[in-house]
């Protein structure tokens, strides 16, 4: 049976950035000169509908009545208007009950001027779209579950449309329950359609935040790490000058052991600021102060944070068919190594017990491949695996594997992000049938990951090979 995996790894590559929540749709709060804005346009809409219908049709409204509704929506207007900025935010609460307000007083116009009778019915379903679009699941239902009762009570309780003549508007039946039909179903399907496209798309900016987010903080550590390997070469001469002549002090004062002390001091601690410097130069040196290095230490360099997890990790370096027996030197930019390190960790969390990882290149073409031993992807989400936020329910025994564990499918989606701004095709698929009984598995029985590069995109030019000259640093 398929282990509900890959598709939710991630967590603790997300999580762990500063700044980044999970939003909520309830947390995406709407300015109120959008909804005030709207309503003016609902009043607008409205008075144009009363004059045309009072003028034109010579239909008997209850003018003061129906003037009444359209004022307070003009007064809630204006004191809003008067009482808070423009660019005020609503919370949850707030743009809830400008809404339900929108709707009992677009009911109230509808019981005033014939019900379902009134064509105009049919704007009930701008309340329940905008809050489908903006609030939490429970104010849609509850403003959608108060449309479809207005529209229902509007069905049968309304004080009818009178011509000049004083007969009565009448519609038949069958034609009544039509248009109440088409509108509650215009509730349901409008509401469902707008909150999946809105909860998608915030999806996607939260991922793309995320992203953003982790390539910054990439980026970051490659700029501490050569900032700090720099520093420890330039200090490195005074250091040593320091010593040297503290060397000799030490031996013109034989005669004078309190001087020669000190003097021992000053080289001791020229010493212990040689080591500091050394031990934080070869760390920014080690990780990314060089722009450039072998395909095969890019790929230990990623994966070295998972090599102690308990699982083996081996690595493969070959050249296929047409491709240069010289191992190529690849950019060792921030995006690629980050987005390589995330889809080893993924392979690593999920695999029993091994997971290999394999360069290959041709003239043309970098290819890396990382497979596992574990259960592969589930066959049900492998096709939207690389999307944000993809959720599947664990097993039991998964939960027992890994107790603490609760993916987000962000790790998935910054990896194919930043690996596809560098240039790469990403592809997921499992090396084998996952319905197979353990024992009918081959060794190489999990997910498979494989990015492909064209070479021009990955392979350093040979012109950038070589640290250059030292700068020097002015102080």
């Amino acid at each position: 049976m398929a282990n509900p995996r890959k598709e939710t790894s991630g967590h603790s590559m997300v999580t762990g950035i500063p700044g980044f929540e999970a939003h909520e749709a309830g947390a995406q709060m709407v300015r109120l000169r959008t909804l005030i804005l709207l309503r003016w346009m609902a009043i607008a809409g409205q008075i144009a509908a009363i004059l045309v219908a009072s003028q034109v049709y010579a239909l008997q409204l209850p003018l003061g009545l129906c003037a009444l509704a359209v004022g307070l929506s003009v007064l809630a207007n204006l004191l809003l208007a008067m009482l808070y900025p423009e660019n005020r935010r609503l919370s949850e609460a707030e743009a809830f009950l400008t809404l339900l307000f929108d709707l009992g007083q677009l009911a109230f116009l509808l019981f005033l001027t014939g019900g379902l009778t009134n064509p105009f019915a049919i704007l009930v379903l701008a309340p329940v779209t905008i809050s489908a679009s903006l609030l939490r699941l429970w104010s849609t239902l509850v403003l959608g579950g108060l449309a479809i009762l207005v529209v229902s009570v509007a069905m049968v309780w309304y004080l009818p449309l009178r011509f000049v003549d004083g007969s009565a508007l009448v519609i038949p039946r069958l034609f009544a329950f039509g248009f109440w039909l088409s509108i509650v179903i215009g509730i349901l399907f409008l509401g469902l359609y707008s909150r999946r496209v809105a909860t998608e798309m915030r999806s996607m900016s939260e991922a793309l935040l995320a992203t953003q987010m982790a390539l910054a903080r990439e980026q970051k550590l490659t700029d501490l790490s050569g900032v700090v390997a720099a520093a420890a070469h330039e200090l490195g001469t005074p250091l040593a000058t320091i010593k040297l002549v503290s060397a000799e002090l030490i031996e013109e004062l034989d005669a004078q052991p309190e001087l020669q002390e000190d003097a021992r001091l000053i080289r001791d601690q020229a010493d212990r600021c040689r080591d500091i410097l050394r031990d934080m130069g070869r760390a920014g040196k080690d990780d990314l102060h060089l722009r450039q290095a072998p395909l095969s230490a890019v790929l230990h360099e990623a994966a070295e944070p998972h090599l102690a997890r308990g699982k083996r990790v081996e690595f493969s370096f070959a050249p296929i068919q047409d491709g240069d027996d010289a191992e190529p030197s690849i950019l060792r930019r921030p995006e690629i190594i980050h987005g390589l390190r995330n889809l080893v960790q993924n392979a690593v969390d999920f695999a029993d017990g091994r997971v290999w990882v394999e360069g290959e290149w041709t003239a043309r073409r970098i290819i890396i491949r990382i497979t596992d031993d574990g259960c592969g992807f589930p066959t049900s989400v492998i096709g939207r695996i690389g999307d944000p936020f993809v959720r599947a329910r664990r097993a039991e025994a998964e939960t027992e594997r890994r107790p603490g564990y609760e993916g987000m499918g962000l790790g998935l989606f910054i990896a194919k992000t930043l690996l596809e701004r560098s240039g790469a095709e990403l592809s997921f698929a499992n090396a084998t049938d996952p319905f197979l009984a353990p024992a009918d598995r081959p060794e190489r029985s999990g997910a498979v990951v494989e990015a492909v590069w064209d070479a021009a995109d990955l392979v350093a030019p040979p012109s950038s090979g070589g640290l250059g000259t030292n700068t020097h640093i002015e102080s």
